[in-house]
């Protein structure tokens, strides 16, 4: 527990897929995501608008090893899109269930950006 000293425990929130199915995420600050520490998640970047709502802008799955880590491009064009926060769901074991839960998410196909 030594090693968490100092280090505030993210907020944690839920999105809701189509198919009904909540998904709990770790809620973190754009600026202080470290990306390659992100793996074998999904990925939500997230927008609010002036009432506080969060709105997902692209939504994305995250594997292990250099090549399937979130891509900087990615987290380039959704911080164009207006991310100020990720959102992660850490809970989905398997690529294929990464995948089933971005298209669960997905609003849109543009939002699923596997």
């Amino acid at each position: 527990m030594a090693g968490l000293r100092g280090s505030a425990a993210p907020s944690l929130s839920a999105w809701r897929g189509r198919s009904g199915r909540r998904y709990v995420v770790g809620v973190h600050d754009l600026a202080a995501l470290e990306l390659d520490e992100v793996d074998e998640a999904v990925v939500i970047a997230v927008r609010r608008d002036e009432a506080g709502i969060a709105e997902a802008v692209s939504i994305t799955a995250a594997g292990r090893g250099p090549r399937e880590r979130l891509h900087r491009n990615w987290l380039a064009r959704a911080r164009q899109k207006g991310a100020t926060e990720m959102h992660v769901h850490r809970l989905a074991e398997s690529e294929a269930e990464r995948r089933a839960v971005v298209a669960d998410l997905a609003l849109e196909p543009e939002q699923a950006n596997a």
